[in-house]
C-alpha cells in the first residue's frame, strides 16, 4: 500500500502577497501626503481612514460576533467627549489623550455590556440604540462642557499639537492613517487567532460552535469590549480634527453609524476586505453627489438595496465567489503535491476555512 502524499498547509496566497506589497506601497505614500497633497485633500483622506476604522469595527461586531449594533455612536460621543474633558480640566496633551480615550472605552464598555448582553436578536440593535441616547442625553447636562450647545476646544489645546497650522494638520492626518492602520491590523490579529477561530466558527453557525464547546457569550464579550475601546479612541480623533463638540454631532445615529452600516453592507460584511471597498465606493458617491441635497441620501439608498438584491454578501463576496481571491492571509491552505494521481478531485490545491481546521 503507498504511502498517502505529504502536503502542506499555508498561509498566504499569491494574491494575499501581492496585495500585501502593493498595501506597504500604498501606505507609504499615503505617509507622504503632507508632502504632496493639499489641505483639502489631507482633511478628505483623514475623513476617509477614520470611516474606514469604524466600518472595520462595525464589520468585527456584526459581521464575526453576530452583534447588530445601532447604537456605536454612543462609544464616538464618548470617546469626544473623554477628549475634551481631558485636555481641557486634566490638561492632558491631545495626542496622548486619545489612547488614554481608548481604555476609558474599555472600561464603560465593561458595564454596558453586561447590561445589553441581556437581549437578543432585534431587542438588542434597540438596546444599543437606547444605551446612545442615554449617553447623548447625559453629555447634554454637563455644562462644563456647553450643556446642550457644545464647546469648542480652547487655543492653548489647539497649538499644543504642534506649533504650527501646518505641523498640526500633518499630526491630525498621520494619527488618522494610523489609527485605521491599526485597527485592520487589530482585527486581522484577531482573526487569526483562537479567538478569531471562534469567531468563525461563531459566523457560520452559532449552534454548531456551541455544541463544539466554544464559550459564545465570553467571545462576543471580548469582541464587544475590544470595539468599544477602539471605537472610542477613534471617536476622540474625529473630535480633534473639528475641534468643537456638541452632544447632537457627537452622538449622531446618522453620521456614526447608518453610514457605517451602509458601508459595511454594499461592500460585504464578514470580511475585512468589504468595509474597505464600501469605504471608497461610498466616498466616491459622497463627493460626486453631496450637492444634490435630499436626493442624495435617496441615491444612497437605492444603491443599497440595489446592491443587496445583485450582490447579498456585497460587492467583495460577489467579487470573491467568481474570482475566489482572498487578499487578507486569514484562512490555511492545503497544497498537495503537484504530481498527484488523477483520482484526486481536489485538484493540486484546495482553500478551506479556517473554521473546517477544527478536529
Amino acid at each position: 500500500m503507498s504511502a498517502a502524499p505529504k502536503h502542506t498547509v499555508a498561509r498566504f496566497s499569491p494574491a494575499s502577497r501581492a496585495a500585501f506589497v502593493i498595501a506597504l506601497l500604498l501606505l507609504i505614500g499615503l505617509a507622504l501626503a503632507p508632502w504632496w497633497a493639499g489641505r483639502a485633500d489631507m482633511r478628505l483622506m483623514s475623513e476617509l481612514f477614520l470611516y474606514l476604522a469604524l466600518a472595520c469595527l462595525w464589520n468585527l461586531l456584526a459581521g464575526y460576533a453576530g452583534l447588530v449594533s445601532v447604537g456605536q455612536q454612543a462609544f464616538v460621543g464618548f470617546g469626544g467627549y473623554c477628549l475634551f474633558a481631558a485636555t481641557i480640566f486634566l490638561g492632558v496633551p491631545p495626542l496622548l489623550a486619545v489612547p488614554a480615550v481608548g481604555v476609558a472605552g474599555v472600561l464603560i464598555a465593561i458595564p454596558v455590556a453586561f447590561l445589553i448582553f441581556r437581549l437578543r436578536g432585534a431587542y438588542f440593535a434597540i438596546g444599543t440604540w437606547v444605551i446612545a441616547e442615554v449617553f447623548r442625553l447625559t453629555a447634554a447636562q454637563v455644562s462644563a462642557l456647553g450643556g446642550g450647545s457644545g464647546t469648542s476646544l480652547p487655543v492653548t489645546v489647539v497649538k499644543s499639537i504642534a506649533a504650527s497650522r501646518s505641523m498640526r494638520e500633518a499630526a491630525t492626518y498621520w494619527m488618522a492613517l494610523g489609527i485605521a492602520v491599526a485597527v485592520l491590523v487589530v482585527v486581522c490579529l484577531l482573526l487569526r487567532s483562537r479567538r478569531g477561530l471562534a469567531l468563525t466558527a461563531i459566523r457560520d453557525n452559532e449552534l454548531a460552535s456551541q455544541s463544539l464547546g466554544i464559550d459564545i457569550w465570553r467571545a462576543k464579550f471580548f469582541v464587544y469590549v475590544i470595539t468599544a475601546g477602539l471605537t472610542a479612541a477613534v471617536g476622540a480623533l474625529i473630535f480633534l480634527q473639528k475641534l468643537r463638540i456638541s452632544p447632537d454631532a457627537a452622538f449622531s445615529v446618522n453620521d456614526w453609524t447608518a453610514f457605517v452600516i451602509f458601508i459595511v453592507v454594499i461592500g460585504g460584511i464578514g470580511t475585512i476586505e468589504g468595509p474597505i471597498i464600501g469605504t471608497i465606493v461610498f466616498f466616491l458617491l459622497r463627493e460626486t453627489l453631496a450637492d444634490l441635497g435630499s436626493l442624495y441620501l435617496m441615491i444612497l439608498g437605492f444603491v443599497a438595496i440595489i446592491i443587496m438584491l445583485r450582490a447579498p454578501k456585497g460587492i467583495w463576496g460577489y467579487v470573491r465567489e467568481r474570482t475566489g481571491l482572498d487578499l487578507f492571509a486569514l484562512s490555511r491552505r492545503v497544497v498537495l503535491p503537484s504530481n498527484m494521481g488523477p483520482t484526486d478531485t481536489n485538484g493540486p490545491s484546495k482553500e478551506t476555512d479556517r473554521g473546517s481546521q477544527t478536529t
